[in-house]
């Protein structure tokens, strides 16, 4: 088989399932199936800080975890408190925030705030244990948190149910080392798959009360959510082209045995 011919399959199977969903058959596992069930059982008007802890290298993975998360939060009415420990997850993390809430036509200040990005994030993240206007005099659009409804009633930890770490790196760490451990909040992961493996021992120990790892998580999420999305396509679009890849391997090589026979 000609080499341009190969590269032609392989664009066609990765680029069809995008346009076309096929409908494979995804398996839910436990990490996610839990966080999915904690974000659930949150009462509605409660408050949760998400957390954009990646840079645009992993956008592939984590833009579909975050419009995941995000669409779940916002459908149960729990306002959002968000922010970034990575310079570049600022602009990303209030697009992500941006587009999402015009789904569900939510109102900046009242339903959502964004408050940006602060360096050194082990005081960032203790800081905001006690106030965070402290650390925020303002948010990321100017706004004085003051100024601003949702934040006039939510401080700091004690007024949030829970925090979600959405990381390529390990913030998530220090999530749990510094406002879990300290404020006994529940912290939640969704992180790249290569980071993943990283984080079982912290949901073992009760330390992470959900992970989602990876394009394959942001998959089960959306399943679970019952809105197929960028995950759902990304991982057929991977897995039919993991297909393909095997099959070309097996022709190949019976095409070499039989040249061998003759």
């Amino acid at each position: 088989m000609r080499r341009e011919v190969i590269y032609i399959l392989i664009v066609a199977a990765i680029t069809v399932p995008l346009f076309l969903p096929l409908g494979l058959k995804q398996r839910i596992t436990p990490e996610v199936e839990k966080f999915y069930q904690t974000v659930e059982e949150l009462p509605a008007g409660s408050s949760v800080i998400v957390s954009f802890d990646f840079e645009a290298s992993t956008v592939a993975e984590t833009k579909p975890i975050a419009y995941a998360v995000l669409r779940q939060l916002f459908s149960k009415n729990v306002s959002v408190i968000s922010l970034s420990m990575l310079a570049e997850g600022t602009g990303l993390g209030y697009d992500f925030l941006t587009k999402i809430t015009q789904e569900y036509n939510k109102k900046y200040g009242e339903d959502y705030v964004f408050l940006g990005f602060r360096p050194q994030y082990q005081a960032t993240i203790l800081g905001l244990g006690e106030d965070f206007s402290r650390v925020f005099p303002r948010d990321y659009l100017g706004n004085g948190l003051s100024s601003l409804q949702l934040t006039q009633k939510v401080k700091n930890y004690a007024d949030v149910a829970m925090i979600i770490s959405i990381a390529d790196g390990d913030l998530p760490q220090y999530w749990v080392d510094y406002a879990q451990t300290r404020y006994q909040k529940k912290v939640l992961a969704a992180v790249t798959a290569v980071m993943a493996t990283t984080y079982y021992p912290y949901l073992s120990s009760g330390q992470f009360s959900g992970l989602v790892g990876g394009l394959k998580g942001a998959a089960e999420y959306e399943l679970l959510l019952g809105q197929p999305g960028l995950g759902s396509k990304g991982m057929e679009a991977q897995s039919l082209g993991h297909i393909l890849i095997i099959l070309l391997i097996i022709v190949g090589n019976l095409t070499l045995l039989a040249k061998r026979n003759k």
